[in-house]
């Protein structure tokens, strides 16, 4: 019954976000597996962690949009996500909820769930949130390297600050509906480390590209916005924005595992 329950819920959001473009039709899809899994396995509070990341990533991709204008020809994709972004943000948590149905007396399965969507909800608050930093961001394996805003691998205290908050927002509820407050420090911590790495990862080996009539380094491919095809620099062909995502929650529950 109530995994019935939880497609039928997952299936009706799934549809509203796809009228509310937030998703694109494959991605909607996605969401519905995702959300059907949390909400039919796990239950009403792995279900509310699961929308408190959802709504808060996708308002954050649709305000100061002015503000952003001209930084979308950096990213592989646009602000309605597909497939790959549902499961490169959501798959690891997702899996959590498995190890909760197959141990429901041990932690880790919450662990887990819960540190993944804070490292990925800290990623997103970083990137929206990030970019509206007056002056250029740095980057990570070089601090005294000024960047261009959107560039993967930059960081800025405001977008650090950003990520931390990102974070905090997961782990707070995760913290409060177990009514075990010893897992919001480590939880923080890890949602923070774990966009820290995505950095990281956008700064050394995440696949990039290069436009000729622009040049500029973009993640778009094979056509960047303004329709020019790119060409590879650098980085490891496989490793796209969503593998890098899914890194990003990787490193979260590592971290947040070892700490709780």
């Amino acid at each position: 019954m109530q995994l019935s329950l939880g497609f039928l819920l997952a299936v009706l959001i799934a549809w509203l976000a796809r009228l509310a473009r937030s998703l694109n039709t494959g991605g909607a899809m996605a969401a519905a597996v995702v959300g059907t899994v949390v909400f039919g396995l796990g239950g009403l509070q792995w279900a509310i962690l699961l929308m408190i990341f959802f709504v808060t990533s996708s308002a954050l991709s649709r305000l100061f949009k002015k503000r952003k204008q001209g930084l979308d020809e950096k990213f592989s994709k646009g602000h309605e996500r597909d497939a790959g972004q549902v499961f490169g943000n959501g798959g690891l948590a997702t899996a959590f909820v498995l190890v909760h149905a197959i141990l429901p007396e041990s932690g880790i399965g919450w662990v887990g769930f819960a540190a993944a969507l804070a490292a990925v909800n800290a990623d997103t608050w970083a990137t929206e949130l990030g970019v509206l930093n007056p002056t250029p961001p740095r980057m990570i394996t070089n601090l005294k390297k000024r960047v261009e805003k959107g560039t993967s691998g930059g960081v800025s205290l405001f977008g650090t600050f950003a990520s931390l908050t990102g974070a905090a927002v997961i782990a707070l509820p995760a913290s409060l509906m177990t009514d075990d407050w010893s897992l919001l420090l480590p939880i923080t911590l890890a949602g923070l480390a774990g966009s820290l790495f995505d950095s990281f990862l956008g700064a050394t080996v995440q696949t990039m590209y290069y436009c000729p009539a622009d040049q500029k380094e973009t993640e778009k491919h094979p056509l960047h916005t303004c329709g020019t095809q790119t060409v590879h620099i650098r980085g490891w062909k496989w490793l796209d924005n969503d593998w890098v995502n899914f890194g990003c929650g990787a490193a979260g529950v590592v971290i947040a595992l070892i700490l709780a």
